[in-house]
């Protein structure tokens, strides 16, 4: 667990293994809310000893998110260790699949339990998933999941390399891979989130797959979704 802005933590979790056999690797972010303090945790990595202690050490958590139907691997852990936590989750995502109850789909706007923390914007019209991207408003910080991406090279090796390398998945920048632009059916819908995305003054951007940038957010961000939005 780190500090990367004002009241926002990191915590890069275990890989996980996807289709093929691609290990990716995992990013959590924690923030803490005006008020009471309470935290509210993003895409929730594998919940360990040491995981529990640095969280318990910030504060009590009040929310945990699944920004898309992609990244619901540990909310049941979180769920069940914390049991008075709400759990929030992207259009699409089920308690079925989820292995708990959702308490509510996240949307266009910020829960009023933290509109005064938060911006987020719904990404629609992507076959493989619908995301949601928050942006933490006192440290300047957007928050993507899978949209996009910059894993380190060297990562994966073999055939999973090159396929890797024409994804754009381990880019020389942040990049959106090449399989979510094919699956970008609606790209009027697409542009309308990211046009938001892009609306955000931006400083930091944290991707829960690729370094953390401390500054030049924004431009990463309009570089990354040039192919769209031109």
């Amino acid at each position: 667990m780190r500090q990367f802005g004002p009241d926002l933590w990191l915590c890069d979790g275990p890989a996980v293994t996807g289709a093929a056999g691609f290990r990716f690797p995992t990013r959590m972010a924690v923030v803490r809310l005006p008020g009471d303090g309470g935290l509210w945790v993003w895409s929730p990595v594998a919940l360990t000893r040491e995981v529990r202690g640095a969280v318990e050490a910030l504060g009590p958590v009040r929310y945990v998110i699944a920004p898309n139907s992609l990244h619901h691997t540990f909310l049941a852990e979180w769920a069940a260790a914390w049991p008075e936590a709400r759990v929030h989750g992207a259009p699409g995502l089920t308690a079925e699949v989820a292995g708990t109850a959702i308490h509510a789909t996240l949307g266009d706007d910020a829960d009023r339990d933290w509109a005064g923390a938060f911006d987020q914007v719904v990404v629609r019209g992507n076959r493989i998933t619908t995301e949601v991207v928050f942006f933490h408003r006192r440290s300047a910080t957007v928050l993507v999941t899978d949209l996009v991406q910059q894993i380190p090279a060297g990562w994966f090796h073999g055939w999973r390399a090159l396929v890797a390398r024409l994804d754009l998945m381990t880019a020389n920048a942040p990049s959106v891979p090449r399989k979510f632009r094919m699956a970008t059916t609606d790209r009027a819908a697409a542009r309308a989130g990211v046009g938001r995305i892009l609306g955000w003054p931006a400083q930091r951007l944290v991707m829960a797959h690729g370094a953390p940038l401390e500054r030049g957010g924004q431009a990463a961000l309009r570089n990354a979704f040039a192919w769209l939005m031109r």
